[in-house]
């Protein structure tokens, strides 16, 4: 698989308009806040990355951060004008033609952000423990429609664990299928290159990701792929996929289901991206200045992170409720009366 993927993204396409199809997009829109800093970036760099969404998560003042794939660079400068000359990116890409391209841009961005605090290393995103870099070393770690290419994504979940500090957060864009690849359609050079054959079944990717200590995996963005090449339509079949943004969260204290402690929180309006409201995922959408309850796990998703000050906190673990309302279960018991005289035990 290394071979097809080195293959078709460092000698077969030379631009985003030689894929055939969305796969590489991920599903968000682009934020306003983003397009200035996109104009900061080498047109070299623009022309031979190959994808269209950015995977950019608010609040990196500072941060450690590290992308995973990160192709001709261009999400990496961008994440460099949000981290700030304080903060420090890496890129980790397996493809040799890509990578000359973003190190050959590294004196230009310097000189055009003012400061230096971007890198690069050749290797593979399931090998990260080959490049030496030391546990818990990134506040986050970012990638963008790459982890579907991975032939050992086991690997990628358990070393991006290990090297987020406590509190830090996985942020990224990927491909999902709805039920488990076929092994013809992974073996097709084409639909594995065009970030489609490789994809999880997204139960299988939510199993994977708790098994590596990340619990309560949160989903922030989803969008239905088209696939518009008749040819490659036909090999789908009835397989659909999905591109989805999700982040996960290194906090060991995340219990699998959301648990109601009467908790809520306050959104200041203070991460500069994001004034009118905070979008945590999909389903927690936290508008400035309103009390927003939520469950223990999104309250430590809030607290425990680099989020902590852009909140006010109500409540604590003291007391438990039960299962957090609308989190998708219930009690499984009826609330009706028993039969008259039926057995404790039927």
């Amino acid at each position: 698989m290394y071979d097809i993927v080195q293959d078709y993204y460092g000698k077969q396409l030379q631009s985003t308009a030689d894929l055939k199809t969305s796969a590489c997009c991920d599903a968000s829109a682009m934020p306003a806040w983003l397009k200035p800093l996109l104009g900061n970036v080498h047109d070299e760099v623009m022309m031979r990355y190959y994808g269209c969404g950015l995977v950019c998560p608010p609040k990196l003042q500072g941060c450690q951060i590290l992308d995973l794939g990160s192709g001709s660079g261009r999400d990496v400068y961008v994440l460099a004008q949000m981290a700030g000359p304080q903060g420090h990116v890496l890129g980790v890409d397996m493809t040799r033609e890509q990578l000359d391209v973003a190190i050959g841009a590294l004196d230009w961005h310097a000189e055009r952000f003012g400061f230096a605090n971007v890198s690069f290393k050749e290797g593979y995103i399931e090998r990260l423990d080959d490049l030496g870099l030391e546990d818990e070393r990134f506040d986050v770690i970012v990638s963008n429609c790459v982890i579907n290419l991975s032939p050992d994504k086991d690997a990628v979940l358990r070393e991006a664990y290990r090297l987020l500090k406590t509190g830090g957060e996985l942020y990224f864009s990927d491909i999902y299928a709805d039920r488990r690849v076929p092994a013809e359609m992974v073996a097709d050079p084409l639909l594995y290159g065009e970030c489609l054959s490789g994809a999880l079944y997204w139960n299988d990717f939510l199993s994977l990701a708790r098994k590596h200590g990340f619990g309560d995996p949160r989903l922030v963005e989803d969008l239905p792929i088209e696939v518009t090449d008749p040819a490659l339509k036909a090999k789908c079949g009835t397989v659909k996929f999905y591109s989805a943004t999700y982040r996960l969260f290194k906090l060991p204290e995340l219990e699998s289901d959301c648990e109601d402690y009467g908790q809520a929180v306050i959104y200041h309006g203070t991460v500069p991206e994001l004034p009118n409201a905070f979008l945590l995922d999909k389903h927690h959408y936290i508008e400035t200045g309103k009390v927003f309850p939520v469950c223990g796990n999104t309250w430590r998703m809030l607290h425990d992170t680099r989020f902590r000050e852009h909140f006010t906190f109500i409540g604590d673990f003291s007391r438990h409720y039960g299962i957090f309302e609308g989190c998708g279960k219930a009690l499984p018991y009826d609330s009706a009366t028993a039969a008259s005289g039926a057995g404790a035990c039927c």
